[in-house]
This record gives structure tokens, C-alpha cells and sequence, in this order.
């Protein structure tokens, strides 16, 4: 789960981690169908921005030359698999530790070893229990910020538009902080402070790497520096509070440190974990509501399995995962709005594809955006953002119905993980 997570939203990272800090790689395409370089030094980055985004870039390319493609990012040979059947014979289940992680510590400049197979394979363990440890131990507060929201709701007038994306951001950061972070953010300033430093982080880990426009502007570098900084601050603080000392409530990260982690890998797998759970589940939380004012048949069925699971009684860990219809809703919101468009992997030794010879050092896209356009291919969405997502929407759809706004269009922007161009807007009314 860990390994996936982090692939599915960080796929630029890996992107520029290749480019940035591997070898120089070969000219020579292997034979694998696909576009010639359009420009020597930037390869055929002018076609991925002309297309829009390069979720929408590789759906053309997968529609001209098939499941295996090839095309040059700079002076590197990447190659996209966009089928189910591709991407099996790629992934390698006995991984515990890809590539792409070293990258993204290299790019947040963080600089630990990556340890043996049996130590990585221990540290997975402990990120998926802490993972679910967190989750059943702060699932009253996870109630609790859900049914905050549905009372701010409430006390809107019907013909009020809430502003989606906000709200749901919101949500999210005060979810994501407090599981995996404690009690410091039960103060509003700290998540505000927390989000304000998390949106300059991942905005130019998404973007200035890619383009190398953070390099070019000291002001925008000197930002993201103090914003990384601020955030490596409170985590190592809380690092430290958390060592050696039993609290009522557990969180993700006493997981990790009980599980005989050093202080620097404990706060590298924080700031990853909290990085990535904040967007993907403020998008998850986002896709899903949009979706359900959309369809209304959707959500009233929807409602109708929630009011026969929960009846009028609380709602608990054991009936959330009764929700079968919900889980089905949340598969396919992540399927529907490809949420996370692309991951990657780098090719360690020489591969085969089908008939296709994949160099060492190759990079490996998986075009998950493309493989998604298949209702049949997806399985469940991440753990984290899946409860926390399910909780929210069995909150609210007991008491509200969530209609949309007349004549508004919302058009998509794929970026490490799908989002909406502009804000998106709804109505709530109670339901009697």
C-alpha cells in the first residue's frame, strides 16, 4: 500500500528524479513504438504541454501506437504501459522499496539509506499498521470533524452555493493532521499554517521541478525552502513529544516511532504519508460529492443503503465496512475522475515486455489514467482516504441532500492527482 500510494500521487517526482538524478540514458528507443524527440534538449516535453497535461498527452499516444509506447522526456527514454495485461507482466508484488521513493526523498533533499530487503520489508508492515492503528483509534474524531462540517452545512440557507473544493480541503487537512499528527492541530491556526506550508510544498514539487522555473526564481525557491522547512519543525517536535511517552489517543506516527525507526526516517515517512493522504483525500472527498449531485438515482441509492446499515445508531468502524454500494461509488469516483493519472517506476535491470526489450534505466510509466477508462480494471481506493471518505458521505447523506449548481461545467485538471480548474460549487437541503 505504501509503495502504491506514493507512486499514484507523486509520478512527476519520479518523472524529474530520473532525469535529475540518475544516469544519462540511451537515444535509442529499443524498438518500442512511439514519438521521435521534438526538440534535442527538451526531448517531447512541447507535446506533453501542448497537449494539456501528460495524463492527456499519453491517452493519444496509447490511441496511435498501443499498449507499450515510447517518447523522450529531455534526453530520456520513457516508455508507458497502458493496459491491464502490460502492467502485470511489469510489477514485481516482491518489491518492497521502488526507486521512485529514493527520488522523492532526493528531491525534499532528505538523504537516509534505504536499509536491506528485511528492514524495508518491516517498515512497510509498520506503515500499514500504522495506517489502520490510526484510523480505529481516532474514528470518533473522524465523526466528529464530519459532523462539524454537515452543522456548518445545516445552518447554510438552500439557495446558498458551498464551495466544494475549499470545504473538502479543509476537511482533509484537519483529517489528515490530527490522525497522523496529534493534538497540536486541534488548534485552527496550526492547520492553517500547516496547509499554507503543505500547498507550497506540493505545488512545487508538482510543478517548478518539472520545469526548473523553481531554480530560475529565488523568491519562489527561498518560499518552498522555508515552507519544507516549517513543515520538518513541527514533525521533528512532535517526534520528539511522542518518544518514550504513552498518549490516550494513538496516531500515525506512534507507529512509527515504536517501531524502532530512527528519528530521520521516522520524519520522512511522515512528511511523505501526510503530503500525500491530504491531497488525495480532499480530491477522493471532492469527485465523490460531485459525482453524487450529478447522479441523483446514485445518491439515492446511496442513502438508502446508509439508512438501512446505520439505521438510526451510531455509526462505527464494523458498519462502514458493510457499506458495499459505497465502496462500489468510491472505486469508481477514483476510476471516473482518474484521480491519480500516472505512477512510474524506474527499470533497475533489463526487462521484457511482450516483445518489447525495456533498457536498464528506463523509465516506466504506468498510464493509469488509460487503464482506467476500463470499469473492470480498478480495485479499491486507498484505506485512509477510502474510510475517512465513506465516513464523511454517511454523515452528511443522512440529514442533507447534495444538489448541484444549475449551468455549471466542471472541467478537469490533471496534475499529481486529479482536481477541478476552478472551484466547484453545490446546494445543500435537509432531508425530512
Amino acid at each position: 500500500m505504501l509503495d502504491f500510494a506514493i507512486f499514484a500521487v507523486t509520478f512527476l517526482l519520479a518523472l524529474v528524479g530520473a532525469v535529475l538524478y540518475l544516469y544519462p540514458a540511451s537515444r535509442q528507443a529499443a524498438g518500442i513504438p512511439g514519438i521521435t524527440p521534438t526538440e534535442e534538449k527538451d526531448g517531447n516535453l512541447p507535446d506533453i504541454v501542448n497537449s494539456g497535461s501528460l495524463h492527456e498527452f499519453l491517452v493519444n499516444l496509447h490511441e496511435r501506437y498501443g499498449p507499450v509506447v515510447s517518447f523522450w522526456f529531455g534526453r530520456r527514454l520513457v516508455v508507458s504501459l497502458g493496459t491491464v495485461d502490460v502492467l502485470k507482466q511489469h510489477i514485481n508484488p516482491n518489491k518492497t522499496l521502488d526507486p521512485f521513493e529514493t527520488m522523492l526523498k532526493s528531491l525534499l533533499r532528505y538523504q537516509s539509506d534505504s536499509g536491506n530487503v528485511s528492514e524495508n520489508h518491516m517498515r512497510k508492515k509498520l506503515y500499514e499498521n500504522g495506517v489502520t492503528n490510526c484510523l480505529r483509534s481516532n474514528f470518533a474524531l473522524l465523526i466528529k470533524l464530519s459532523e462539524e462540517l454537515l452543522d456548518k452545512w445545516l445552518s447554510y440557507p438552500e439557495s446558498q452555493h458551498v464551495p466544494l473544493c475549499q470545504h473538502m480541503l479543509g476537511f482533509a487537512m484537519k483529517s489528515v493532521t490530527q490522525m497522523v499528527m496529534g493534538s497540536t492541530f486541534e488548534d485552527e491556526q496550526e492547520v492553517i499554517r500547516f496547509q499554507k506550508n503543505h500547498g507550497t510544498v506540493w505545488s512545487e514539487i508538482g510543478k517548478g521541478f518539472l520545469d526548473g522555473s523553481l531554480d530560475k526564481s529565488t523568491t519562489r525557491k527561498k518560499q518552498y525552502e522555508d515552507a519544507l522547512m516549517q513543515l520538518e519543525s513541527i514533525l521533528k517536535k512532535i517526534i520528539k513529544e511522542r518518544k518514550g511517552r504513552n498518549f490516550s489517543q494513538h496516531i500515525f506516527i506512534d507507529s512509527l516511532v515504536q517501531g524502532n525507526l530512527n528519528d530521520q526516517q521516522i520524519l520522512e515517512d511522515t512528511m511523505i504519508f501526510s503530503l500525500a493522504s491530504c491531497m488525495i483525500t480532499a480530491k477522493l472527498c471532492t469527485w465523490a460529492v460531485c459525482f453524487l449531485t450529478t447522479y441523483e438515482e446514485i445518491q439515492k441509492k446511496l442513502y438508502e443503503e446508509i439508512d438501512q446499515v446505520l439505521g438510526k445508531g451510531p455509526i462505527t468502524s464494523e458498519k462502514i465496512e458493510e457499506l458495499r454500494y459505497c465502496r462500489q461509488v468510491l472505486c469508481e469516483t477514483v476510476r471516473t475522475a482518474k484521480l491519480t493519472p500516472v505512477s512510474a517506476r524506474l527499470q533497475d535491470i533489463e526487462g521484457k515486455i511482450d516483445k518489447f526489450i525495456i533498457p536498464r534505466e528506463t523509465l516506466v510509466l504506468y498510464a493509469l489514467g488509460v487503464v482506467l477508462q476500463d470499469p473492470g480494471t480498478w480495485s479499491s481506493p486507498y484505506k485512509f482516504a477510502y474510510m475517512v471518505t465513506a465516513v464523511l458521505l454517511s454523515v452528511l447523506l443522512r440529514r442533507l441532500h447534495l444538489l448541484s449548481v444549475e449551468g455549471q461545467v466542471i472541467e478537469t485538471k490533471y496534475e499529481l492527482v486529479t482536481s477541478s480548474k476552478e472551484e466547484a460549487w453545490i446546494t445543500v437541503s435537509k432531508r425530512y
